[in-house]
């Protein structure tokens, strides 16, 4: 099949609204969880969302290397975005999180 032929896709967007980028961060509106799953199952999902947000908030205050995230820092940033204290297994899940996005 001759290159010419292969047209992209027009993409679909997920979002059941339009998204501007220059407007103020506005937060995802919450869904509760699927019922039925073990505990395990709620204790890592919210694990990892936690890792996830310090990870974003750490990059947008210009840490960007894991070895420059310390528990320390992890938990002051916590603290500054408003939530709780991260144990020492979300603080490695931030640093992995940080290492394997690049």
């Amino acid at each position: 099949m001759p290159a010419a032929a292969l047209k992209p896709l027009p993409t679909q967007s997920t979002s059941k609204r339009a998204v501007l980028l220059d407007l103020p961060y506005e937060p995802v509106e919450k869904r509760p969880l699927p019922p039925g799953r073990p505990r395990d199952w709620y204790v890592t999902h919210n694990r990892r969302l936690k890792a996830m947000r310090l990870a974003i908030a750490l990059l947008d205050s210009g840490v960007y290397m894991p070895n420059q995230a310390r528990n320390e820092k992890i938990r002051n940033t916590a603290e500054l975005i408003g939530v709780h204290p991260p144990s020492d297994i979300t603080c490695h899940m931030v640093r992995a999180l940080m290492r394997y996005s690049r």
